[in-house]
């Protein structure tokens, strides 16, 4: 069993042996946090009742202008609009979760070493999504349409009546 350096709480970590097991340990150390510990919410954007999302809205986009300006983005990552656009919402509030979960008080300093790691593939993500958007060489936003799935297709009833993963006798 390895124990945190700061608070003494104790998790088994499957052994690789050596030095490994401590370096897993800070790693993964606020997986294994215990029940009960203080911790920020991350809601899914669909289940917030109205407070919440105004709450949520409300700090975001505070952090979304911090973020901005720190890491000095461009129109072509951050439209003006992003917050007309689901997808970079999305983006930008998983980064902001991210960012907030790698600065807790039982972090050992490889939470900001990861996010910054991550950093770049969330940038060309949103650098995605914004050539899809289609808003930085309209230099205006430009709403996208809404594709809505059907789910009472009588073809897709009739598919997931049906089991389609492989059966344990595979």
């Amino acid at each position: 069993m390895m124990s945190s350096y700061e608070d003494g709480e104790r998790f088994e970590i499957p052994s690789a042996g050596g030095d490994d097991d401590e370096l897993t340990a800070q790693l993964f150390r606020s997986a294994f946090r215990p029940q009960g510990g203080a911790s920020r919410v991350t809601y899914r954007w669909r289940d917030m009742d109205a407070q919440q999302s105004e709450s949520a809205w409300r700090a975001l986009a505070v952090w979304v202008r911090w973020f901005v300006a720190t890491y000095q983005l461009t129109t072509s990552v951050v439209p003006d609009c992003w917050w007309r656009h689901p997808e970079i919402v999305a983006e930008l509030y998983a980064l902001q979760r991210a960012e907030l979960a790698s600065y807790t008080a039982d972090d050992s300093g490889f939470g900001p070493l990861a996010l910054h790691e991550r950093l770049p593939h969330a940038v060309e993500r949103l650098r995605t999504h914004c050539r899809a958007a289609g808003c930085v060489g309209l230099q205006a936003h430009k709403e996208p349409p809404r594709r809505i799935l059907s789910t009472d297709d009588p073809a897709f009833l009739e598919w997931q009546a049906e089991p389609h993963q492989l059966g344990a006798d595979f």
